[in-house]
């Protein structure tokens, strides 16, 4: 299990965010406090359904790859099953967005990618697929879910996955298939901190974000805000606060063929 750090020296009253009996730190301190740090906050795990999956795709891929792994950027977190049956790894993030953004770190080269896929579900059903075409270099890739797709509804487990197909000089081989998958789940903010958010400064919005295990808006609100030079660091923070710390130095690439996605131009120069 990837250890989260609490931020309980900053945040101290307890509140509900959302009708779904998520535990969330309250953030009145939080805001008015000169020195915030992101650190993400575990949300209560949901127990419809058991959204594990794979964060990391295969090692070993020839020259085709750097020394990372393809990953998906998302927390992972532990759970133990009942009657002592063992545990198991929840891969899945919380959005506040009908149509989220998703962050990929892709070690491939364009040269040895024959096939690069997205695919969100609802059960069995797809919501949206499309190909996509990736830059020509490693790097860290995100796009948001067109509006051209169905929204998000609040509540509900969708399924991602990232598939790309690779074919490397240096083996004999076939095709070679690799991805990641994961879960994710939008829900409804509480009036309260949804009042703060919107008097919040572009740090603090991130801050809260974390705090309250809003996923996916606490990686966006960054890139929304990539002309500040003070939030490059709060990037690298944040993905070592969720266990992601291999990634934090790595360059963002432009991408993709969807509508609305990131170029993310100012947040790439963060190496720590």
């Amino acid at each position: 299990m990837q250890k989260i750090t609490n931020i309980s020296a900053i945040i101290t009253t307890l509140f509900s965010l959302t009708s779904y009996a998520m535990p969330v730190l309250a953030s009145h301190s939080l805001v008015n406090h000169p020195d915030i740090r992101v650190q993400f906050q575990q949300p209560q795990l949901p127990d419809n359904g058991t959204p594990t999956g794979r964060r990391k795709g295969a090692a070993g891929r020839g020259n085709c790859a750097d020394e990372q792994r393809l990953t998906a950027l998302v927390p992972t977190f532990e759970k133990n099953l009942p009657e002592g049956r063992g545990k198991v790894t929840y891969v899945w993030g919380q959005s506040i967005a009908e149509y989220p953004t998703f962050w990929f770190y892709v070690p491939y080269a364009a040269k040895s990618l024959r096939s690069v896929e997205f695919v969100l579900q609802d059960g069995e059903d797809d919501v949206y697929r499309t190909p996509i075409t990736l830059p020509g270099t490693p790097g860290i890739v995100s796009f948001r879910l067109p509006s051209s797709a169905k929204p998000l509804e609040v509540g509900k487990m969708y399924h991602w996955f990232f598939k790309v197909n690779v074919n490397c000089e240096s083996q004999q081989l076939s095709d070679i298939k690799d991805y990641v998958e994961g879960w994710v789940q939008r829900v409804k903010l509480n009036p309260s901190l949804n009042s703060q958010l919107k008097t919040a400064t572009p740090q603090q919005r991130i801050a809260i974000y974390a705090a309250n295990g809003i996923w996916y808006e606490a990686l966006s609100a960054i890139a929304d805000s990539e002309q500040d030079a003070t939030l490059r660091d709060d990037w690298a923070e944040l993905l070592q606060s969720a266990g992601l710390s291999d990634i934090s130095s790595k360059p963002f690439v432009q991408c993709c063929n969807l509508e609305n996605a990131y170029s993310l131009q100012g947040v790439h120069r963060v190496n720590r």
